[in-house]
């Protein structure tokens, strides 16, 4: 794969599995991820699939996860 870098745009990440929750809903309001060869993760919106990506080393997916599982990011959430 050529160059990556946060910001581009998500069609040029070709070959890449896109994976969103399942926990998505109906109007397709949500990101999606995918496991760049190297182990990068990138990250798009769902509602914008030919935008912008931004791409993450694996330590900072793990930090995010991590914080996601810990409840630190729930005040973000609708209603939270």
């Amino acid at each position: 794969m050529h160059d990556v870098y946060n910001g581009m745009a998500a069609t040029e990440l070709r070959g890449v599995v896109w994976q969103k929750s399942r926990h998505s809903n109906s109007q397709g309001s949500c990101v999606e991820f995918a496991k760049l060869p190297g182990g990068n993760v990138a990250m798009r919106n769902s509602r914008h699939p030919d935008g912008p990506a931004l791409v993450y080393t694996p330590a900072e997916i793990e930090a995010l996860l991590l914080g996601v599982k810990d409840g630190e990011f729930d005040h973000l959430a609708t209603g939270g």
